[in-house]
């Protein structure tokens, strides 16, 4: 496993040993920033990894240009990864490593973030609690099936690479809501 763009292209990501932790592979993340890209990219953005396991779809924004990221896992093995991969990419500087479960990181998170990287265990069921949970414009879900966009969010892509499922969804106004910049 690599970063695949950007300053930290080519040098190797560590993934902590096990079962537990199921790393993007090389080819769904290069899909996935390419199409960020098209969106408007993650340059000068505030990115939030969620069941960050080794860390690797934070850092790859990263090195392609965002301002900041969050690292949110609960496995001590991959907290490890997450931080030996920071600080080998000299990229520690600019990344928060949260150790506790995305639960209780919503409950106390504050402030609206530009980019979440959401990808669960492949059971996760949860999707509609965690995306209501969310004050983000964009996220990012891999699951292994389709993540229907439920009421303030708008699915803009949805595309399989074999048993993953990576759906591109954003934030739409709440009824009732004022439009930004309107009197």
């Amino acid at each position: 496993m690599r970063v695949i763009a950007g300053e930290a292209r080519g040098r190797t990501l560590t993934a902590p040993e096990g079962r537990t932790v199921r790393p993007t592979s090389d080819r769904v993340r290069e899909a996935v920033f390419n199409v960020l890209y098209s969106l408007g990219g993650v340059e000068g953005s505030v990115v939030v990894d969620l069941f960050a396991g080794s860390g690797a779809l934070g850092i790859e924004a990263l090195s392609r240009g965002a301002d900041h990221a969050v690292f949110v896992e609960s496995d001590r093995e991959a907290l490890a990864a997450i931080e030996t991969n920071l600080a080998t990419l000299g990229l520690d500087d600019r990344a928060e490593v949260v150790a506790r479960d995305v639960w209780s990181w919503l409950e106390q998170h504050t402030g609206t973030v530009d980019l979440v990287f959401a990808d669960p265990p492949y059971e996760f069921d949860r999707w509609d609690e965690l995306l209501a949970g969310l004050d983000a414009v964009r996220v990012v879900a891999e699951s292994d099936r389709d993540v229907e966009a439920p009421t303030g969010w708008r699915l803009d892509r949805a595309k399989s690479y074999g048993a993953t499922v990576v759906s591109i969804l954003s934030r739409v106004e709440q009824p009732g809501q004022p439009v930004e910049g309107a009197p």
